[in-house]
């Protein structure tokens, strides 16, 4: 229902969740675009989908239903946000429990691209190696945001 209520193409929802709440599930719907998202097509994207619950489900089903963006702390998970976020350090825990930081150079077909900061030693500066990093490899993603 999210996906075909995506008032523009460029859209994409980045994840759909439902309380477990038997009384009055609470539904977050977020979405997001390659040029970001506006409150306007968060609002459609929400009268689209109450119009379909109510089509499939009958108007006296009761439930809240929360469109928005994903914030700054939320994970990239689809390849778009990734594009989206080049240029900018990234935090990558991979499936193997280790981590990466650093700039996102590239986003190809299979993965990432990332110029990798690694440590140096007191006194030196820290140094960058380029490293491919496969979408499968990827646990969790975030941008990581500098007040500098």
């Amino acid at each position: 229902m999210a996906e075909a209520s995506l008032p523009e193409s460029d859209l994409f929802i980045v994840d759909v969740a439902v309380s477990d709440s038997s009384v009055r599930p609470k539904i977050t719907v977020l979405a997001d675009g390659e040029q970001g998202i506006t409150i306007d097509q968060c609002a459609t994207i929400s009268r689209r989908i109450n119009k379909k619950i109510e089509e499939t489900e009958g108007e006296e089903v009761s439930y809240v239903l929360e469109v928005s963006s994903p914030g700054t702390d939320f994970p990239l998970t689809q390849p778009q946000q990734f594009k989206r976020n080049t240029g900018r350090n990234l935090k990558i825990k991979l499936q193997d429990g280790s981590e990466k930081t650093g700039k996102l150079e590239e986003v190809t077909e299979t993965g990432l691209n990332l110029m990798e900061e690694v440590k140096a030693k007191k006194g030196k500066k820290a140094t960058y190696e380029p490293v491919q990093i496969p979408f499968g490899d990827i646990v969790k993603a975030n941008v990581v945001i500098s007040f500098k």
